[in-house]
């Protein structure tokens, strides 16, 4: 027997691994600030990711890496004060995990306790498996991500599609299997070739979300401001934008402009 989403009053990690058991697609969208989470909430996702890409699309910019712990703290607590139902996953900022699992440990622990976040997510494969294992220690839920791994751009040098050649697929692979035999209970796979992604999914038992993987997965996950037009200089090929509210917010500007300029707003019903 399917289960359907939303049939879970409330998602979990352990609602998440069983849509992927019962072959339910998880949906998952990123979010940033209480309002819209709360519209995205009440529309029936199942992941909420507040994404170290709040850098990009809330503070302008051009990489996640500035983005701090604070902020992010910051961020996801905007977003969990308004939801009820979804997930929530916080990604661990550039720089408060790699290299140190004691340091790790303390950053996801303020996320959880600071934010009321539900998971945190980290980018890497076995150079931060140390990391996640002391994370786990602590109770606290772990988010994988492999692929394109945005906080590791100055290392790529490209936002191109990663893991085309057969050395860097098998280590994708090899991270995928170590990240859940680590006890990571998802894993995010960004902007890799559809067949490799397929591959991975079904060689794991947890759930493998993708972002640019293609359809072979159990789950997608977008940028809430990609999907809903309010950027519109970032085209990649896997973005399907739902509206154009970059056009139509610019449109409604102009109205408001024009009818406060014309002496037409507010006109006598609309004061007091």
């Amino acid at each position: 027997m399917s289960v359907a989403s939303s049939d879970f009053k409330k998602v979990t990690t352990n609602s998440v691994q069983e849509m992927k058991r019962q072959g339910e697609k998880i949906s998952m969208l990123t979010a940033y600030d209480f309002t819209l989470a709360g519209i995205v909430d009440k529309a029936g996702i199942d992941v909420i990711l507040v994404g170290d890409s709040a850098s990009n699309v809330m503070a302008g910019h051009e990489t996640t890496l500035p983005i701090t712990l604070d902020q992010m703290i910051y961020h996801a607590s905007s977003v969990v004060r308004a939801v009820d139902r979804a997930l929530v996953v916080v990604d661990l900022p550039f720089g408060s995990y790699q290299g140190n699992s004691k340091e790790a440990l303390g950053s996801a622990i303020r996320i959880m306790k600071e934010s009321g976040g539900h998971a945190v997510k980290l980018e890497g494969g076995v150079e931060i498996i140390e990391s996640i294992e002391r994370i786990l220690t602590a109770g606290i839920p772990v988010m994988g991500h492999l692929g394109l791994t945005p906080q590791s751009i100055y290392k790529f040098g490209t936002y191109t599609v990663r893991a085309r050649q057969e050395a860097e697929a098998e280590k994708l692979i090899s991270d995928a299997k170590a990240l859940e035999e680590a006890g990571c209970f998802a894993l995010v796979l960004e902007k890799i070739p559809a067949d490799l992604a397929e591959r991975v999914a079904q060689e794991l038992n947890i759930p493998v979300i993708g972002i640019g993987a293609g359809a072979g997965v159990d789950g997608q996950v977008l940028v809430l401001h990609d999907m809903l037009g309010m950027t519109h200089e970032f085209n990649p090929r896997f973005l399907r934008r739902y509206l154009d509210l970059y056009a139509d917010i610019t449109g409604a500007v102009q109205s408001y402009v024009h009818d406060v300029k014309s002496h037409d707003f507010p006109n006598d019903k609309e004061q007091y």
